[in-house]
């Protein structure tokens, strides 16, 4: 049968065919990508908010997509029209039987090493089947959308905007829609009830394609046409893999450097699928000339960005997903440019996907093993200068000097780094910016040469990393909960453990005249002397009359121990092993050794592990567990606080740090305890004598102001808090749904901080 006889279809049945195609290929992305942070949102809790459990979730999710688009392959490579359409239906029909979604039980507890591929298993027992059923349906529509004879079957790329926009309406509109309106539990029927109505439209498809005369005649065909060489495929994985990890990489660099606001992983992999939208339209909006001209100082500008050591939230923000988009854009664009005729389709989404995988795995799950920092991002966006059109050069004398000069760059950057450790002076700092922008604008003469291109960026990147910002030395140590930067200012008084852009500890070295500091430490960062931590431990200590029971929920440098005292059971529950390391640590940190050297450190999810100590026990119990500015929900729910109440003995209470530059937690922390029947207060700090409440925060001394609720049954219970004009009773929004372990809304703290 020839073209133009299998492009001879009725009008209204043609119409029938676009739109039951159009409609089940949309539906099928949205589930697809509604699961995602539906499911994750599951899970999550039990890693304490770490912005490394979405990384990895990534793989999963990337890595079963290549599972699906090899499955959608072999069945119409080697399967007639009616087999294929039997075994996929039966199939949907397996995976439906599943549902609703639900976390695998018996899988036991979270690990504290290797927990990323702990994670891996999670996630296939609990949704592979149904992800993988999900996951096949865009080739394999596709595939059966070109067998109908549809005249639009021979560019049916234009599927895949339609599944990439389902995509990104799913991911957009969760945060927005979802999680303030559902709880997880309405999430999961609607996501079941969707699931069938994509089975009636797939069902619809494939009666469809089994109607159509021409339903087989692809096949003879496609063995005829040739298959697409080695060279090309490996180019499509290479285009694909870039942004893959990218997409990875500025999520962990946002998230660890920039702002951790929870669900802010949503934003790049929305503009991730917008892209995709964007470049595989019939008449794509952003011309793919453009994007390939703007590509390279798109990642010129990020190299700038790094050398000015940009701070501010917003151009941080701003500029590094720009870049992404525009890098996406031009490797997404390039691979809509080469693809192939509708025969190879099948092959072609088949090498997207190990492409993307090859990116995910890399960045989210190899990088936080091998590397100590997020040295993926910088790696990755040397690597996307290679995405450029590879153009053919001559070695004339032109090509000689530029290697000669790089090489030698190279040696001159790297030698002095490892032999002589971190330069950190003013002079040296300002030299090295001044030499990283020479080169990055330098490189942007190379544009038609992508190696000489991407290489003279891998120099420019690995000038910053072997000198970094002259004002601090830093140490980094990488988990899978995230990363944790160590380092001294530069006159070497204080040191200060970070995670991603919040202070977790910090310790003073020297007095004001540099002499060293011994003995038991000062107190300073959010535990100074004037601080709602140093008024309230105290204060249920005098309440109590004598020794106090603490649980404390997060350990970080370890500065609470210097609150205990002598005769005191203080004890520790820590999810994240480095950071027990870094705290045992004496060069580090010394609060450990100096107040609690026999401190007990009770490793796990501080959730699972307070519920196997005894009831009644604790006359305090401390949750201090942020992982930078994101907050493990599982500990902010009525449950967890119904957990707490349980722990408490009689006349105790519950402190809750909620300092947090993006979240006004308070209202939370006051309706999960009204909802066990306690009461809440919230606590600022006292200003210096003379000065103001706004005037308490001294930068300089590493002096911050904080934020403390204490919750308990009654006044008396909290002692003289009651009575201080630094605490002030907080009742919960009565318009505030309270948080539960089914139902959170991170956006309405959000936007009550907004308008603060």
């Amino acid at each position: 049968m020839d073209s133009a006889q299998r492009t001879d279809a009725p009008a209204m049945p043609s119409l029938l065919i676009l739109t039951v195609f159009t409609a089940a290929v949309f539906v099928s992305a949205l589930l697809l990508f509604a699961v995602q942070p539906m499911f994750t949102r599951m899970v999550l809790p039990t890693f304490g908010g770490s912005p490394q459990v979405w990384s990895v979730a990534m793989v999963f999710f990337q890595s079963m997509l290549l599972g699906g688009y090899a499955y959608a392959h072999f069945l119409m490579r080697t399967s007639r029209a009616t087999v294929a359409v039997a075994v996929h239906l039966a199939l949907l029909i397996a995976a439906g039987l599943t549902l609703p979604l639900s976390v695998a039980r018996g899988w036991g507890e979270t690990p504290t090493e290797w927990a990323g591929l702990w994670l891996l298993g999670l996630f296939a027992v609990s949704i592979g089947l149904p992800f993988f059923a999900l996951s096949a349906n865009n080739p394999l529509l596709q595939a059966w959308f070109v067998r109908t004879g549809h005249r639009d079957g021979k560019d049916p790329y234009f599927l895949y905007a339609a599944s990439n926009l389902g995509s990104f309406l799913a991911l957009l509109s969760y945060p927005v829609l979802a999680e303030p309106m559902l709880t997880l539990r309405d999430q999961n029927r609607v996501w079941s009830v969707g699931f069938w109505v994509l089975f009636l439209l797939i069902a619809g498809c494939g009666a469809l394609l089994l109607r159509s005369p021409t339903r087989d005649a692809q096949t003879e065909e496609a063995a005829a046409t040739p298959a697409p060489s080695w060279s090309i495929v490996g180019r499509w994985v290479f285009l694909a893999a870039v942004p893959s990890g990218l997409l990875v990489a500025v999520t962990a660099h946002i998230t660890t450097d920039v702002s951790s606001v929870p669900l802010m992983w949503v934003i790049p992999l929305s503009l991730y699928l917008l892209t995709w939208v964007l470049v595989f339209q019939q008449r794509p909006l952003l011309p793919h000339r453009w994007m390939i001209e703007v590509l390279p100082f798109a990642i010129v500008g990020l190299v700038a960005m790094f050398a000015f050591n940009v701070t501010n939230l917003w151009l941080n923000l701003g500029g590094n997903l720009l870049a992404f988009v525009l890098i996406a854009l031009a490797c997404h664009g390039e691979l809509a440019r080469q693809r192939p005729s509708p025969e190879h389709l099948t092959t072609f989404y088949v090498t997207l996907s190990a492409g993307g995988m090859v990116g995910g795995l890399f960045a989210g799950l190899i990088a936080p093993y091998v590397f100590s920092w997020v040295a993926e991002y910088p790696i990755l966006i040397a690597l996307a200068g290679l995405c450029l059109p590879f153009v053919p050069v001559s070695w004339g004398r032109l090509n000689t000097l530029f290697w000669i000069a790089a090489v030698v760059i190279g040696i001159g950057i790297l030698v002095p780094g490892a032999v002589f450790g971190y330069v950190t002076t003013d002079k040296i700092s300002n030299a090295v910016t001044g030499v990283v922008l020479i080169i990055a604008g330098a490189a942007l003469l190379l544009v038609r040469h992508p190696a000489k291109f991407a290489f003279a960026i891998a120099i420019a990147l690995a000038l910053l990393h072997v000198y970094p910002d002259a004002e601090e030395k830093r140490e980094t140590v990488r988990s899978f909960f995230g990363v944790h930067k160590i380092y001294e200012a530069i006159d070497g008084q204080y040191r200060v453990l970070i995670h991603g852009t919040t202070v977790h500890g910090g310790q003073k070295l020297k007095d004001d005249s540099g002499r060293p500091l011994t003995g038991r430490p000062e107190l300073i960062t959010y535990y100074h002397n004037r601080s709602p931590m140093a008024q309230a431990i105290p204060a249920i200590r005098a309440r109590k009359g004598g020794p106090i029971k603490v649980a404390v929920v997060g350990l970080g440098s370890g500065t609470l121990a210097c609150f205990s005292e002598p005769g005191e059971d203080w004890r520790y529950f820590e999810i994240d092993v480095s950071i027990v390391d870094i705290a045992r640590d004496r060069p580090r940190f010394t609060f450990l050794k100096s107040c609690a050297p026999d401190a007990q450190i009770i490793l796990g999810d501080a959730r699972l592990t307070l519920a196997r100590e005894p009831d009644g026990f604790y006359d305090l119990i401390i949750l201090d567990a942020y992982s930078s500015d994101a907050i493990p929900i599982h500990l902010a729910t009525r449950e967890a606080m119904a957990l707490y109440k349980r722990k408490l003995a009689p006349n105790g209470a519950v402190i809750t740090h909620i300092s947090n530059r993006h979240l006004e937690l308070s209202g939370v922390v006051a309706g999960i305890a009204a909802a066990n029947g306690l009461k809440t207060w919230v606590g600022r700090d006292k200003p210096k004598p003379g000065k103001n409440a706004d005037e308490a925060e001294d930068d300089d001394q590493y002096i911050y102001t904080s934020q403390i609720a204490i919750s308990a049954a009654e006044s008396e219970d909290i002692g003289a808090l009651a009575f201080s004009p630094y605490w002030q009773f907080t009742k919960p929004d009565p318009k505030d749904r309270v948080w539960s372990d089914d139902y959170s809304n991170i956006l309405g703290p959000l936007i009550k901080r907004l308008r603060m």
